[in-house]
C-alpha cells in the first residue's frame, strides 16, 4: 500500500503505517462491549507548492504533520462503536481530506485477531478531493 511521491507536481507521501488501536469495530452484538485490535494505515499525498527545492525553508506549518494525522485516526477509530472497517476507514479519510493540503488520502483498517491461524482481513480505501 503506498502513494508515490510526485516531485513535478510538488507532492509529498506523509504516511503512518500500523498504527494499533483498541476499538469498537464489530457486526455480532456480543461483540459490542468488547474492543479488539485494530491495525490503522494510513497514506497522505500532500501538497507542498516550495517542493521540491531543498532551500525551502524548515517550517512546521509547510508540513501535515503525522502525529496529528495518527492522532485523528486514533480518536475516530475509539470514539464510538463501529459496525463495519469500511465505514471506519471512510470517516478517517473524510476527516483528514478537511486539511486542504492533503490531495489523496489512502487509509487501511486491519482486524488482526478477526479470524483464526493468524489471518489478517480488512479494507484499504483511497479517496481524494478531485
Amino acid at each position: 500500500m503506498s502513494f508515490a511521491p510526485d516531485a513535478a507536481a510538488g507532492l509529498r507521501l506523509v504516511f503512518v503505517h500500523q498504527l494499533e488501536v483498541q476499538a469498537l469495530l464489530c457486526v455480532h452484538a456480543h461483540e459490542e462491549t468488547r474492543t479488539q485490535r485494530v491495525i490503522l494505515d494510513l497514506e497522505l499525498a500532500v501538497e507542498d507548492p516550495e517542493a521540491p527545492s531543498s532551500e525551502g525553508p524548515d517550517r512546521l506549518s509547510r508540513v501535515v504533520d503525522y502525529a496529528t494525522a495518527a492522532e485523528t485516526a486514533r480518536r475516530i477509530a475509539t470514539s464510538a462503536h463501529v459496525r463495519l472497517a469500511e465505514t471506519l476507514a471512510e470517516r478517517i479519510a473524510v476527516s483528514l481530506l478537511e486539511d486542504a493540503r492533503i490531495r489523496r488520502v489512502r487509509v487501511g483498517v486491519t482486524k488482526p485477531d478477526a479470524l483464526p491461524d493468524g489471518i489478517k482481513v480488512g479494507v484499504v480505501i483511497e479517496r481524494s478531493r478531485f
